[in-house]
């Protein structure tokens, strides 16, 4: 059996994809780039916001065409939007043949099964996983899963259930594969990554499961994206600033500045709460960079509240922002509150926001500029153009490095590198100065699958 996998949303969704690959390789399915030779489409849905639903109802409606003029004998929705509305979909997409949501991944071969798309061969050991972007040595590792949060706005509770964290040695064998099959560069993920261990009997927390990972495995780079305020304890920033091979990067959201706001969006920190932990994470890791999240157009969100917001991203100056206006989502608290903000101004508070962080960023990235830093090649084009990050640069969403070199390099080098200066806003120019690493010897990986939505997954972290 032939099939094909879109990922959309964002990198948790990115891993879930890399199981269900798994999965249907392990029972004699092959993987096709081309769409129109799949048997089987599997579309890996996202349910964060509005515009990412209809970015998923549009792909699978593109993916029930093409089984009407195609070779394609299913179509298969999963995830994240397919938790939360898998009735109304269900109803309202008869072209797709079934339906999973995120919770119901073990499902999906037993259901191919019994359509006869596939043999019944024995399963895959736990938490394997085939390679779909097209980096190798970039990769992320899912430490928990679901959120106990009750932010007012957010749906993700409702799609992915409560927290439950992975037990550690599952986490770092996870680690230890990753390692196995190339990788340079782990990112670990989570809804929120100070949350993880709290639900274990062993009380291993975040600070332990990166102390453990630095100990088993030889990862040179570890990167934590999305952690909130409240969980940046003394101990976790000792940890990241003692271990070198922790990235100094947070990847910490806020959503909004003003104290009345984050009371309606059931947020547990406080603007002073806020500033005081940024403080003390530039204090703690030194040449920190921390990336931030916010909400404009929050239902009651004022004038007063927006520019609160502005005055806070000027004051704290965070390295880079997300943002992205309010939009209600079905079931969540917020839902019931008046979506008093005029969607133009919505529009206009987001790109005031965003043009004052462009200035924000630029002169953070300058002061980076005649510096040396460690970076890592993730392209080498046929024009011999290298793109690399240094590592105030997360994958996909903090821009790139050009290098400058006068010996070949290859993707998954780490390189020390003098930055020059800063262009296009966000992407640096920097001349080589040496190779640190060459690329792991990697396994064999599954050609890469088509990941879309990035964008919207960068936000949805």
């Amino acid at each position: 059996m032939k099939f094909s996998l879109l990922t959309l949303g964002c990198d948790k969704n990115t891993v879930d994809s890399e199981r269900y690959v798994a999965q249907l390789t392990d029972y004699g399915a092959e993987f096709t780039a081309n769409l129109d030779e799949a048997e089987v489409i599997v579309v890996n849905t996202c349910g964060f916001i509005d515009a990412a639903k209809k970015e998923s109802i549009d792909a699978l409606v593109e993916a029930g065409r093409l089984k009407e003029a195609g070779s394609c004998r299913a179509v298969v929705g999963v995830g994240c939007m397919v938790q939360r509305h898998k009735d109304e979909l269900i109803e309202a997409l008869p072209e797709v043949d079934l339906f999973l949501g995120s919770a119901e991944m073990n499902r999906l071969i037993p259901e191919l099964h019994d359509r006869g798309l596939i043999e019944d061969v024995p399963t895959l050991h736990p938490g394997v996983r085939v390679f779909t972007g097209d980096l190798s040595h970039v990769r992320y590792l899912k430490v928990s899963e679901g959120c106990d949060h009750g932010c007012a706005f957010c749906a993700i509770p409702l799609m992915r259930g409560r927290h439950r964290s992975f037990a550690l040695p599952e986490v770092v064998r996870e680690a230890q594969l990753l390692e196995a099959q190339g990788a340079v560069e782990v990112n670990l993920v989570a809804q929120d990554l100070a949350h993880y261990g709290r639900d274990l009997r062993d009380a291993a927390g975040l600070p332990e499961l990166l102390e453990a990972l630095v100990a088993e495995t030889s990862i040179p780079w570890i990167r934590l994206l999305y952690v909130y305020s409240s969980g940046l304890t003394p101990r976790l920033l000792d940890v990241m600033a003692r271990e070198a091979r922790i990235i100094p990067y947070v990847d910490m959201p806020m959503q909004h500045a003003s104290d009345e706001v984050l009371k309606r969006m059931r947020r547990p920190e406080r603007r002073e709460t806020i500033r005081e932990r940024v403080a003390d994470i530039r204090r703690r890791v030194p040449d920190v960079a921390i990336r931030t999240t916010c909400i404009v157009g929050f239902p009651g969100e004022t004038d007063d509240d927006f520019e609160s917001l502005l005055t806070f991203l000027e004051e704290v100056q965070f390295e880079r922002v997300g943002a992205f206006t309010y939009s209600p989502q079905e079931g969540t608290r917020a839902a019931a509150m008046i979506d008093d903000v005029p969607e133009a101004t919505k529009r206009e508070r987001l790109e005031r926001l965003l043009e004052l962080q462009r200035l924000v960023t630029a002169e953070r990235y300058e002061r980076r500029v005649g510096r040396d830093a460690r970076a890592l090649v993730d392209r080498v084009h046929p024009d011999g153009t290298v793109e690399a990050r240094v590592f105030w640069q997360a994958d996909d969403i903090d821009g790139v490095t050009r290098v400058s070199a006068d010996i070949a390099l290859r993707p998954g080098n780490l390189i020390d590198v003098a930055v020059e200066r800063v262009a296009d806003d966000y992407d640096f120019e920097a001349s080589l100065i040496r190779v640190v690493s060459a690329p792991a010897r990697s396994q064999p990986r599954a050609r890469a699958l088509p990941v879309v939505g990035a964008t919207l997954g960068s936000y949805g972290r």
